[in-house]
């Protein structure tokens, strides 16, 4: 057995490590610079939401400002591609919401096109938000839907 540990490391460990190549973010998660910015959020829950991309632009950090319900909402997201430890990145974006009262919320954000699904939990969930970007991406259109025909429409207008 070699005494120096890193003589018994392969070329596989080293790019799993990210040790190797300089890793650059997805194609999924770049799409989402779309979201960067500045919005006033309307509909079921209303304020204002910022996006920006924490360095090397493979998570994204969205910090929230709103009142749903009658309730202050305010915290922070980050959205990006788990990459745990010695393995491969994952090949969905997902994220994690933490807020004000301690309660932590997963998403998976798919980006197709114009449209932008975000499900609360699992993709696929039934719990979700679909919404469009038009107006040269200046507005996101769209509505969260809930289980039991629950929801509410939601726009976001780039401020």
């Amino acid at each position: 057995m070699n005494e120096n540990v890193q003589d018994n490391i392969t070329a596989e460990q080293i790019d799993a490590y990210g040790l190797g190549e300089q890793p650059t973010p997805s194609s999924a998660v770049k799409e989402l610079d779309r979201l960067v910015g500045e919005w006033t959020v309307t509909g079921g829950a209303e304020g204002v939401i910022r996006y920006e991309w924490m360095t090397g632009r493979f998570f994204l950090l969205q910090h929230v400002e709103l009142e749903q319900f009658g309730q202050a909402i305010t915290g922070i997201e980050v959205i990006g591609q788990l990459h745990p430890f010695g393995e491969p990145a994952g090949t969905d974006v997902v994220s994690r919401f933490y807020d004000s009262m301690g309660n932590t919320l997963d998403y998976v954000y798919e980006l197709e096109g114009d449209t932008l699904t975000i499900w609360a939990g699992a993709k696929g969930s039934p719990a979700y938000f679909a919404g469009t970007f038009s107006d040269d991406d200046r507005v996101l259109d769209g509505a969260w839907a809930y289980p039991g025909d629950g929801g509410y429409a939601s726009t976001m207008t780039r401020r």
